[in-house]
C-alpha cells in the first residue's frame, strides 16, 4: 500500500453518537467540562453544547469556526528535521488576529499528534507582531499529523479550537494503538488512574503520581495547574482538554498525589489520554488507552509502556 493509500485510511470522521455506559476497568470516553465545584479549572476545547435540533461537533475537527481560521503557512514537512513551523489564526475579516485572551497562562496552546494517535506534543508557540505564530518543530515519523489550537480571540463569543491536517512525507506504517490499561510509566513515574465515567454528566476522575513506589507529594505548578489532561478519540481526533479541580495556593488544593478531574464522557469508543505533570523542574507526559464498555481495541503495546516519541514537548 502506497503512502496516499495508507495516510487515507486515516481521514477525517464526523459523527458523533451519544449514549453507551463506560466501565470502572476501560475508564472513559472522550473527557469533557471541567465541574463547576468551587474555583475548579474551565477546560481547553470543553465538549461543546449542541445547537438546537443538532449534535455537537467536538473540538479540534473544524478548521474554522465562528469566523476564525486557523492558517498553516505550510502543510507539509520533512520527517526528522527541524523545522521553523509557522501559522495564523485569521479572523472574521480574513486578517491574521493579533488580540487573545489568556489561557492558562499562555494565549495560545498548540497540540501535535500523529493520526494513530502516537507522537503527541504540547507546545507554545511564540507569537509575532502581525499575528504569526513560530516554533521550532521536529515530527519525527513520517505520517498525518493534526495539529490543534486552543484559543480565545478577543471578542470571541467562546473559547474555540481549531485543528488542521500536516504531512511529513515518507514510509508510513501507523502504530498499533497500545492496549487499555489504568497504569502508564513513564522516566521513573508510575501515574494510576482511578474512576468511572458515566455520559452525559460530569464525573470524578482522579490520577496520582508515585516514583520509585513512594507518592509524590510536591508536584510543581505547569500553566496555573499541577496537571493537564487531553483526550483524543481513535478514528477521528476528536479533542478536549481538561483541567483539574482546584489550582495550586487556592488553600484547598494539594501539590499529589492525586491530581482530580472532572469529565463527561459524549460518545463511546476508545481515546488516547495524555497527562502534562511537572517535578523537579521537568515536565513529563503519561499517556493511557481508555475504552468505553462494549468497545475492543485490537492488541497494541502493553499498557502503560512509555511512548517511543513523545519527549520533546516544548513546554
Amino acid at each position: 500500500m502506497n503512502t496516499a493509500s495508507k495516510l487515507g485510511a486515516y481521514a477525517l470522521g464526523l459523527a458523533v453518537v451519544f449514549g453507551g455506559a463506560v466501565g470502572i476497568g476501560n475508564v472513559t470516553g472522550p473527557v469533557g467540562a471541567t465541574a463547576d465545584s468551587g474555583g475548579g479549572h474551565s477546560s481547553h476545547g470543553a465538549a461543546p453544547k449542541a445547537e438546537a435540533g443538532g449534535a455537537p461537533v467536538p473540538g479540534g475537527l473544524q478548521i474554522s469556526q465562528d469566523g476564525y481560521t486557523l492558517s498553516p503557512k505550510t502543510t507539509t514537512v520533512k520527517a526528522g528535521e527541524p523545522t521553523d513551523f509557522r501559522f495564523a489564526i485569521n479572523g472574521p475579516d480574513g486578517k491574521p488576529v493579533t488580540r487573545f485572551e489568556p489561557l492558562h497562562g499562555k494565549r495560545l496552546h498548540l497540540i501535535v499528534a500523529r493520526r494513530d494517535l502516537s507522537g503527541f506534543q504540547h507546545l507554545h508557540p511564540a507569537e509575532g507582531a502581525d499575528g504569526t505564530w513560530t516554533i521550532p518543530l521536529t515530527l519525527r515519523d513520517p505520517g498525518a499529523y493534526r495539529f490543534f489550537t486552543d484559543i480565545k480571540p478577543a471578542g470571541a463569543k467562546k473559547q474555540l479550537t481549531l485543528g488542521a491536517d500536516v504531512t511529513a512525507p515518507g514510509d508510513y506504517t501507523p502504530a498499533a494503538l497500545p492496549q487499555a490499561g489504568q497504569v502508564a510509566k513513564v522516566d521513573g513515574y508510575e501515574v494510576k488512574l482511578d474512576g468511572a465515567l458515566v455520559p452525559g454528566r460530569s464525573s470524578k476522575l482522579t490520577l496520582t503520581v508515585s516514583k520509585d513506589g513512594s507518592p509524590v507529594t510536591d508536584l510543581e505548578p505547569y500553566l496555573e495547574a499541577y496537571g493537564h489532561l487531553v483526550a483524543l478519540r481513535d478514528g477521528d481526533l476528536a479533542y478536549l482538554h481538561v483541567h483539574p479541580d482546584g489550582e495550586p495556593g487556592d488553600g484547598r488544593t494539594k501539590p499529589g498525589p492525586g491530581i482530580t478531574f472532572y469529565a463527561e464522557v459524549p460518545s463511546p469508543g476508545a481515546y488516547r489520554l495524555y497527562l502534562d505533570f511537572q517535578h523537579k523542574g521537568k515536565v513529563r507526559t503519561a499517556e493511557f488507552t481508555a475504552v468505553t464498555a462494549g468497545v475492543s481495541v485490537p492488541a497494541g503495546k502493553p499498557a502503560g509502556e512509555p511512548a517511543d516519541d513523545h519527549g520533546a514537548h516544548g513546554h
